[in-house]
């Protein structure tokens, strides 16, 4: 049935992971718009019981991720290239970072750049703990901490890690561009039976659901911005309309592809984004910035092995809850489209450059960019008489943080037209990538891809996130915390899956090491026992001596990926394993020691 209307629509997918994806997602539509009350209640009872009981399990799987990719990149494995041998890296290096912040964090920037640090300044996170008092030097110290733990290496480890094993399962082992691929190694060929079916369905949901609540973000915070400059209303029919406009555009992006769409949209973006941070940096009060941003990052080092495992025990204010979990959850439920989008255009690397690549540049840009709007804020605050905490964290204007940040800067409308140009364009590089990638794992294959099919996943993003804003029961941001706290459950046990799954075909492809060969040495006895032997006839002391000497020559290391037939040594010899010309060994038989004592 499903293959004959898969035919009749003139589709070239997988029907089973494409229908069953889609019906899952009509589905909820459907349900949150006739049930809202019912769907309210019983989402807000599970996000519930979720952050009461499985907050610690966020923190300390997503650390655990990050432990597992640096290890990799230092270790043996590091070396593995990321597709054939002898492939050079498909992309340059600044269009490789400018397509990393299309699919990741570019968006991210822009929403919680000034939000995020204010927000903590005036509502410090360990406040009851610690006793930390709100709009003080040591709330911002402790704001910028947060803000750097929340966006810079934890963020990038839930990207890296499904990219580094979708780039490996992808370019080495040349599987489908599926999440169920990734576990080759312990499903075999049943990733094409119904578990791998299952697998690739619950990830395409996952994708759809994590960037519906990412573009919900954006439409709140485009239409705080327009309020601002054009006087616009902030309403559910002016946020329906930026969601059908940014979906549109996404949708023409889409239809042009990766190359003319998304690249050209990513590289302009990241540079009008540089653009913004440096009219900030040097607009404001400059010195005061570099400096604190420069004594941040310092501070953040110290602190990191503390916030990563930190949980809020003994004060337990639920604010980590709203808000590291949050982001855990959040981001991981679309890591999935996030690492096949950067497996793709990471085709060639290494595994070290790349895990150096995607979680060093990205965090390095974040600290930077968190930096410069974080402590100007701080600035407007603590010097200036500023009104921001009043407007973020008092009033709750979340998403016009942004936009109240900016009237403290010359040329206030021209900035934030450029501003709401550059979260609009943001969005809409994520959701044409993720419509685009989202399609990818349906299909199975990118060698040809209808439009229709790619429009549908736009269109099911720009509808699933309408739902989440306008049919969800509760208010804008507090919906989209609720549903995707519970979408990024079942990544997070994936994510162990894939540590395994990963670490196993790399064993099994490069495979064991041998034992390290060394030199041999003679056995050394002291000077007078080696005496005492050579005058008892009942020891042997042809292979012993008073002095070190080595009876062979070292092993001389070659690449064991080359063939070499080149023996010089007789068969079984230590030069024709090595193939080392081989050396006359020179021993000249142990000399008698000086007489001492009576001999």
């Amino acid at each position: 049935m499903l293959t004959r209307l898969h035919d009749a629509l003139r589709l070239r997918t997988s029907p089973p992971v494409f229908f069953g994806a889609a019906a899952v997602i009509i589905t909820f539509v459907l349900v949150t718009v006739i049930f809202t009350e019912p769907v309210d209640a019983g989402v807000t009872a599970a996000s519930s019981w979720l952050y009461t009981n499985l907050g610690w399990f966020y923190i300390f799987g997503l650390t655990a991720f990050l432990v597992f990719l640096i290890y990799m990149a230092m270790g043996r494995f590091g070396r593995v290239k990321l597709g054939p041998d002898d492939e050079p890296p498909e992309h340059s290096g600044p269009a490789w970072f400018a397509m990393l912040f299309a699919a990741g964090i570019g968006s991210i920037l822009m929403f919680w750049g000034v939000a995020e640090p204010v927000s903590h300044f005036g509502d410090p996170p360990r406040e009851a703990s610690l006793g930390i008092t709100p709009e003080t030097e040591a709330a911002a110290a402790e704001a910028i901490n947060f803000t750097f733990y929340h966006f810079t290496l934890h963020t990038w480890a839930i990207f890296t890690l499904p990219a580094l094993c979708f780039a490996y399962f992808i370019h080495k082992r040349n599987l489908p561009p599926r999440v169920s691929s990734i576990f080759q190694p312990l499903l075999g060929k049943r990733i094409h039976g119904p578990i791998g079916r299952l697998i690739d369905i619950v990830a395409i949901v996952g994708t759809v659901f994590g960037v519906a609540v990412s573009l919900g973000l954006g439409a709140l915070q485009i239409n705080a911005g327009i309020n601002r400059v054009l006087g616009v209303p902030e309403s559910a029919v002016w946020q329906l309309v930026i969601i059908g406009v940014v979906g549109g555009v996404a949708m023409i992006s889409v239809a042009l592809g990766l190359d003319r769409g998304i690249k050209r949209l990513s590289n302009f973006n990241i540079w009008v984004a540089i653009a913004v941070l440096v009219f900030i940096l040097f607009s404001g009060s400059t010195l005061f910035v570099l400096r604190g941003t420069i004594e941040a990052f310092g501070s953040y080092l110290v602190n990191l092995p503390e916030l990563a495992l930190w949980n809020d025990t003994f004060a337990n204010t639920g604010w980590q809850n709203s808000w590291t979990v949050f982001y855990w959850a959040w981001t991981i439920s679309w890591s999935p489209f996030v690492g096949i989008f950067i497996s793709r255009i990471s085709r060639g690397r290494t595994i070290r450059q790349f895990v150096s690549g995607v979680l060093l540049v990205p965090s390095a840009f974040s600290i930077l960019w968190f930096g410069v709007f974080g402590f100007s804020a701080f600035d407007i605050e603590l010097n200036r008489d500023g009104d921001l905490v009043e407007n973020v964290v008092n009033q709750g204007d979340v998403p016009g943080a942004l936009f109240s940040f900016l009237e403290h800067f010359p040329a206030t409308t021209f900035v934030s037209v450029v501003a709401i140009l550059l979260v609009v364009i943001f969005f809409i590089t994520s959701v044409d990538s993720a419509a685009l990638v989202t399609d990818t794992m349906a299909n199975g294959h990118e060698d040809f891809n209808p439009l229709g099919q790619r429009v549908f996943w736009a269109i099911a993003i720009a509808v699933v996130t309408a739902t989440l804003l306008v049919f969800s029961g509760t208010g804008g941001l507090e919906a989209l915390e609720k549903i995707v706290v519970l979408v990024g459950l079942p990544f997070f046990v994936i994510g162990y899956f894939q540590m395994y799954a990963l670490y196993r075909a790399l064993r099994e492809d490069a495979g064991e090491r041998p034992t390290m060969r060394t030199r041999s040495w003679q056995k050394v006895l002291p000077p007078e026992e080696y005496e005492r032997r050579q005058d008892e006839d009942e020891h042997d002391t042809t292979d012993v001596g008073v002095e070190p000497e080595a009876i062979d020559d070292p092993p001389v290391m070659r690449d064991p990926y080359v063939d070499q037939e080149r023996v010089t040594g007789a068969r079984g010899t230590l030069s024709a394993r090595t193939g080392s010309s081989r050396r006359p060994l020179h021993r000249n038989p142990p000399k008698r020691p000086p007489n001492s004592g009576g001999h």
